[in-house]
């Protein structure tokens, strides 16, 4: 019996996801990739249970590799809560609107009506990302900097934010410009929006007046 190993693992991972780019998810069977990888299907199979689950591995394999520099912001960044989520939007949108990631998430959305690939990615991926910056946004409401709220919903809706003026126009095909520039100045305008309903009046210091409580008219 063939003793399995990390690097054995790592070298699939990346045959396969260049297999999975070039011909699709559909096309890209587990023969195919046995075949570039040098071996059977039956060492495929000793380290993936089915393709569905090979798959996952090389989108979260890619995101953790390109996403690690953006958790560490939030890691590091408790005491400047717009700086770093500043630079965790920027990191995590540059990431989403590389060619290769598009081209991900249209394959999964593709087969995630013919499997549960859908329910594996997103837990996999985004729930991972999701819970991170809830964590984060809990310990800025906890310090008074964001109003008491679900911060589950506030980091869904700040993630809506950075993403709304590129993904989907991009996930369509549709030209949206994505230099460093302008992805930096359309996280400044989420950012923005979600601190002027979010921000606790005074807390980051820039003199606004207190966002209005939701359900609630402000006094005039």
């Amino acid at each position: 019996m063939r003793v399995r190993t990390e690097a054995r693992r790592e070298a699939i991972l990346a045959i396969a996801g260049k297999a999975f780019m070039e011909m699709g998810y559909e096309r890209a069977s587990m023969a195919e990739i046995a075949a570039r990888v040098g071996g059977s299907k039956a060492t495929l199979y000793g380290y993936f249970e089915s393709k569905e689950q090979l798959f996952v591995e090389v989108t979260k394999a890619i995101g953790e590799r390109h996403l690690a520099d953006a958790f560490a912001e939030l890691g590091q960044s408790e005491s400047d809560l717009r700086g770093g989520l500043q630079r965790f939007g920027e990191k995590m949108v540059g990431f989403l609107v590389q060619p290769d990631s598009l081209a991900t998430q249209r394959m999964l959305i593709a087969e995630a009506g013919h499997s549960d690939i859908g329910q594996r990615f997103y837990e996999a991926g985004p729930a991972r990302r999701l819970a991170a910056v809830t964590v984060f946004l809990q310990a800025a409401i906890d310090d008074g900097k964001l109003l008491a709220t679900d911060a589950r919903i506030a980091a869904q809706h700040l993630q809506a934010l950075f993403q709304a003026e590129f993904m989907p126009l991009r996930m369509l095909g549709l030209p949206a410009s994505t230099s460093p520039a302008q992805i930096r100045r359309a996280i400044e305008r989420g950012l923005t929006a979600f601190l002027a309903a979010y921000g606790a009046a005074g807390a980051l210091g820039d003199g606004r007046a207190p966002a209005a409580t939701p359900g609630k008219t402000p006094h005039p």
